[in-house]
């Protein structure tokens, strides 16, 4: 199988070889250093990331979890060492793991994965495995969190790197959604009008923290996937007059530009109570400035138990 880890190795010798990186090329050189790299260096500046690959826009938060350090012996190992104690460890727990790698993973991580697909699915395939005691999701913090709130309660998600996050969802927070909220309450209150329909539902896109999911639920809202965002948003709209939509302003705006909708950008708890739409049967209020999905769901969203995370190898980084 093609490596993508192979492929960058090859890059970063040839411009070595050249005593430059090539011109035009998009490589960076720091890519093919080991992720524990990235974790030291990260640990030392006391400064969180995202990890190898990510755009150097996409500013971390203080409170992103990090990376402990590996031991020795996962470093030193070749790639046809892993691959056989990644393998000799699958046999020996069987039915008593289950790895799920998201679609953005490697080829080198998705070769062991028993499901492969996007959030939404990965979670879904988890409850095919009720008797697995181990969900070892080879993804990111919120999908982790999603499988979390689907397991039983005798079952351990395992994020192999706990620093694995996702900017998109980052971009919403649960103490900023909370204070637009309030401000939102004082503009337009909290009684429905003559048609039952409440000032305003919050909608929430997968690609978020299990506390904004939450949140939603406890506000009579609804989680949204990429798939399903049009049919969401009008069940939402069936209810409410207007939408808090977080954390992507970009999945809500394609329907919206369909009806015709009044649009009011609203980062969260900063301008709310400038953002007030008039006259508009629909109006819309966007969390953020910017967030993937879940089944429609009007009860709320229970807070995961911890999201456990066990020693990280380079193949599940």
């Amino acid at each position: 199988m093609s490596s993508v880890n192979t492929a960058i190795q090859l890059i970063t010798r040839e411009q070595a070889e050249k005593g430059a990186a090539a011109k035009g090329s998009t490589c960076s050189p720091a890519l093919a250093k080991g992720p524990w790299d990235y974790d030291l260096a990260e640990a030392l500046a006391g400064i969180p990331a995202y990890g190898p690959g990510a755009s150097s826009a996409d500013v971390a938060p203080a409170a992103t979890p990090r990376q402990g350090q590996l031991p020795e012996e996962y470093k030193l190992a070749s790639d046809a060492e892993l691959a056989e104690r990644i393998t000799a460890a699958k046999a020996a727990l069987g039915d008593r793991a289950v790895i799920l790698g998201h679609f953005y993973q490697r080829d080198e991580v998705v070769q062991y994965a028993d499901f492969v697909g996007d959030s939404f699915q990965l979670a879904n395939a988890a409850l095919t495995r009720p008797d697995a005691e181990a969900i070892i999701f080879c993804g990111v913090h919120f999908m982790a969190e999603t499988a979390d709130i689907l397991s039983k309660p005798d079952q351990a998600v395992i994020l192999p790197n706990l620093a694995a996050g996702c900017s998109m969802a980052d971009m919403a927070d649960a103490d900023s959604v909370a204070e637009c909220w309030e401000q939102l309450e004082e503009i337009f209150g909290t009684e429905p009008d003559a048609d039952g329909r409440v000032p305003v539902i919050p909608v929430t896109y997968m690609n978020s923290s299990a506390a904004l999911k939450a949140f939603c639920g406890e506000h009579g809202g609804i989680v949204c996937t990429s798939s399903n965002a049009k049919t969401v948003l009008e069940w939402a709209f069936q209810r409410a007059q207007r939408v808090l939509f977080f954390p992507d302003q970009h999945l809500a705006a394609t329907p919206q530009r369909r009806w015709a909708c009044r649009w009011s950008r609203c980062p969260c708890g900063t301008r709310a109570r400038n953002s007030a739409a008039t006259g508009s049967r629909r109006s819309w209020i966007h969390g953020s400035s910017c967030g993937t999905g879940s089944a429609p769901s009007t009860s709320a969203s229970p807070p995961p138990r911890s999201t456990r995370h066990g020693p990280t190898t380079p193949a599940s980084r």
